[in-house]
C-alpha cells in the first residue's frame, strides 16, 4: 500500500491541512523554517544598520521610534508564521509556495527598512508586509477548509488579518500627521487578532517546537549583532585607531553576547507554554528580546564610531545606546522565564540589570557591561545548581 511521504520530506504535492498534535514526538524545525529565518534576518540587519546610522548622526529620539516601528513589522510577521507553522505545517507544495511568497515579502521589507526608519516612509515596508500577511490569509483559509474542528478560529484569523491589511494600505493615503497614531491603532488591531481568534478554538501549537523556534531566532539575531560589530571593527582598524584602543570594546562586546546567549538558554521555555495567556505573553514579550538584542549590536557599532570620531553624540548618550538595550534584554528575559516566587534569583537578576545601567557612567561601559554580564551568568549558574540540588531526590544508601 502506498503511503504519503513524511512531513518534512518536501515530496508531497498536497496534504489536507489538519491540526498537528501538541504532543508530537521529535518535532523540530524544518529546513523551510530555517530558510525563512535566515532570509528574515536580512530585514533585522537592515533595521539595525539604519538604527545605528540614526544614533551616530545624533537623531536619538527619531531613531528609537523608527526602529521600534520597523521592528514591529519584522517581528510580527515572523511570529505569525512561526505559530501557524507549529499548528499546520504540511510541507506540501502549496504550503511551500505560500511560505516562499512570505519570504519575498520579508526581502521587500528589508529593502524599505532604512527609508522607513530614517524618513518615516513606510511605503515599501507596507507593501512587503502586506504581501506576507495576505499569504498568511491564504494559509488560514486552507486550514479552515481542511480542519472543521477549528474552522471558526481559522476563519477569524483570516478575516481579522485581511481587515487589518486593508487598514495598512489605506494608511498610506492618510495625511502625514496621522502617520504615527494610525500606526499605533493598527498595531493594537494586529495584536488583538490572535486573542480574538483563539477564543473560538485553540490552535494546536507545539510547546517544544515553539520554544525551539524562538531560541533559534534569538541565536540568529545575536549572530547578526556579532557580524555587524565585526564589520564595524574592521572599518575602524582601517583608520588611525589601534588594536589597543578598540580591544576593550571587542572584549566587552564578546562577553556580553556570550552572556546573553547563556542566560537565554538557562531555562526550559517549553515548560512555560501551558496556556493561551502564558503563550501570548511569552510570544509578545520576545519583541523586546529580539529588538534589544539587535539594538545592542547597533549600540556597539555606535561606540566604535564614537572612538573614530564619527558619532555626533555625547559620551553618556553613546554609552546608553549600548547599556540600555542590554538592560532591557535582561529585564524582559527574566520576566518571561520567571515562575513562582523568584526569591534570591529576582535579587540577582535585579542587581545585574541595575549594574548594567550603572556602568553607563563609567569610562569603559562596554567592557564593564561584559564583566557584569559574566558575573551574572556565574551567579545564575550557582543558583540553578543549588535549586537542582534541593529538588533532587535523595539517593538510597547502599547496603553495607
Amino acid at each position: 500500500m502506498n503511503q504519503s511521504p513524511p512531513i518534512g520530506s518536501g515530496r508531497s504535492w498536497y496534504r489536507p491541512m489538519v491540526a498537528r498534535p501538541t504532543d508530537e514526538r521529535h518535532r523540530v524545525s524544518t529546513v523551510l523554517e530555517l530558510f525563512f529565518d535566515l532570509c528574515f534576518v536580512t530585514a533585522v540587519a537592515e533595521a539595525a544598520a539604519a538604527f545605528e546610522h540614526e544614533l551616530a548622526g545624533g537623531h536619538t529620539g527619531h531613531g528609537v521610534l523608527g526602529y521600534a516601528l520597523v521592528f514591529f513589522a519584522i517581528w510580527w510577521a515572523w511570529m505569525n508564521f512561526t505559530w501557524f507553522a507549529s499548528a499546520y505545517d504540511t510541507d506540501d507544495v502549496p504550503y511551500r509556495v505560500l511560505t516562499l511568497i512570505q519570504i519575498t515579502g520579508a526581502l521587500v521589507m528589508a529593502a524599505g527598512a532604512a527609508n522607513a526608519l530614517e524618513h518615516y516612509d513606510f511605503t515599501v515596508v507596507t507593501y512587503g508586509y502586506v504581501v506576507m500577511r495576505l499569504a498568511m490569509v491564504s494559509q488560514w483559509l486552507r486550514a479552515a477548509r481542511s480542519d472543521p474542528g477549528r474552522r471558526r478560529s481559522s476563519l477569524r484569523y483570516a478575516v481579522g488579518i485581511l481587515v487589518v491589511q486593508i487598514g495598512w494600505v489605506a494608511r498610506l493615503a492618510l495625511p502625514h500627521g496621522w502617520g504615527l497614531p494610525s500606526f499605533l491603532v493598527l498595531v493594537v488591531a494586529e495584536l488583538a487578532v490572535p486573542a480574538w481568534a483563539e477564543r473560538a478554538e485553540r490552535t494546536t501549537w507545539h510547546p517544544h517546537h515553539i520554544a525551539e523556534r524562538y531560541g533559534l531566532f534569538t541565536l540568529i539575531v545575536l549572530g547578526e549583532s556579532i557580524t555587524a560589530a565585526t564589520a564595524t571593527v574592521r572599518t575602524a582598524l582601517d583608520t588611525a585607531v589601534s588594536l589597543g584602543d578598540i580591544a576593550p570594546l571587542v572584549v566587552g562586546g564578546i562577553l556580553t553576547v556570550f552572556a546573553m546567549w547563556w542566560l537565554y538558554f538557562t531555562q526550559d521555555a517549553a515548560e512555560r507554554l501551558t496556556s493561551l495567556r502564558t503563550a501570548l505573553l511569552w510570544g509578545y514579550g520576545h519583541y523586546v528580546v529580539f529588538a534589544s538584542a539587535a539594538a545592542a549590536g547597533a549600540g556597539l557599532a555606535v561606540e566604535i564610531a564614537h572612538l573614530t570620531g564619527h558619532a555626533h553624540l555625547s559620551r553618556l548618550a553613546v554609552a546608553a545606546a549600548y547599556t540600555v538595550p542590554v538592560a532591557l534584554y535582561l529585564l524582559v528575559l527574566r520576566l518571561l522565564h520567571r515562575h513562582g516566587r523568584g526569591g534570591a534569583a529576582d535579587v540577582v537578576w535585579g542587581a545585574g540589570i541595575l549594574a548594567v545601567l550603572a556602568v553607563t557612567f563609567t569610562p569603559s561601559p562596554v567592557l564593564a557591561t561584559g564583566c557584569v554580564m559574566s558575573v551574572l551568568v556565574g551567579a545564575v549558574v550557582v543558583l540553578g545548581e543549588r535549586r537542582r540540588t534541593r529538588t533532587r531526590p535523595a539517593q538510597p544508601a547502599e547496603n553495607e
